[in-house]
């Protein structure tokens, strides 16, 4: 880990322009688990479609898993905070996400694959994130990649707040993944009490924060455990400052908007009506994940 990093400078910090609550749910074969980016956000967050938390010590809520499922269109991006979980998909990939660890997964024109617990009891906690790609780009081919935790760069502040970097780069340090068409900032932030951080991105980004332990302060406005607040578009704005006067934990994700037609029915993502029918078609004739 680097320390004592220096934060950037911030002119015109991003306010928040309005503050949500995840929308309890179940997902695969019966997980429990917010989903805080929900489908009528996808326009204003941008390139982002989906964000779910999922977090408990009750084996009941998640063992189950996600079996086999589709995807086409987009890429997911699980952060596995704690618990263990098998990925197998129809590409051949295998691999165990586990705590701290990220898997990045490209479904482009079509994956099939199953994501289940590889334990029996103890705490299931992390976070889900869809992230669109291009109309050039989302028939490309399936893609995996298992980013275990040491591989993910980590920064402290002289201030004592630690910074994961799972996507993109931030205080001049550069993180696991770069994506050029959304160029998504994905951060995990570790604040202790009394603390600050602030971090720099473009006025154009579309960006939010998530708060899962402890509450923020973000230009003014409170922002308590489990909410998520979208930061305010505000021209020539530079980056954001977090503030924390108890022990905090929060993710903050931005990126470069498509500014594509964001067509989805359940798995698929597409940019229009007849591309979903083809994904559907292809799934119900066994052609989905085809690599031809």
């Amino acid at each position: 880990m680097n320390q004592s990093i220096k934060l950037e400078a911030l002119m015109q910090p991003r306010t928040i322009e309005r503050i949500l609550a995840g929308v309890p749910t179940s997902d695969g074969a019966g997980v429990k688990l917010t989903r805080v980016l929900t489908q009528n956000l996808q326009q204003r967050l941008d390139p982002f479609l989906m964000l779910d938390n999922f977090r408990s010590d009750d084996p009941g809520d998640y063992l189950a898993g996600f079996p086999d499922h589709p995807h086409r269109g987009f890429e997911t991006v699980t952060y596995m905070i704690a618990g263990r979980m098998r990925h197998r998909d129809s590409a051949g990939n295998e691999g165990l996400l586990q705590n701290g660890g990220v898997q990045w997964m490209t479904a482009g024109r079509g994956v099939i694959h199953s994501e289940l617990p590889e334990q029996e009891n103890g705490v299931m906690e992390g976070f889900q994130l869809w992230l669109n790609l291009p109309a050039r780009r989302k028939m490309i081919p399936a893609w995996y990649r298992d980013i275990p935790r040491p591989e993910i760069p980590e920064y402290a502040t002289d201030e004592g707040v630690v910074v994961r970097v799972i996507a993109g780069t931030s205080n001049g340090v550069a993180g696991a993944m770069h994506r050029k068409d959304t160029e998504p900032l994905y951060l995990d932030i570790d604040l202790p009490a009394d603390s600050l951080f602030s971090t720099v991105f473009p006025a154009t980004y579309n960006a939010f924060v998530y708060v899962y332990r402890g509450e923020l302060t973000i230009g003014g406005t409170q922002l308590a455990e489990s909410r998520m607040a979208i930061l305010a578009n505000t021209p020539q704005a530079d980056g954001v400052v977090l503030i924390s006067s108890g022990p905090a934990k929060a993710i903050l994700v931005a990126g470069k908007p498509l500014g594509e037609t964001i067509v989805q029915h359940g798995p698929f993502v597409m940019n229009t009506r007849d591309e979903i029918f083809q994904a559907i078609k292809d799934f119900n004739e066994g052609h989905l994940a085809d690599t031809r």
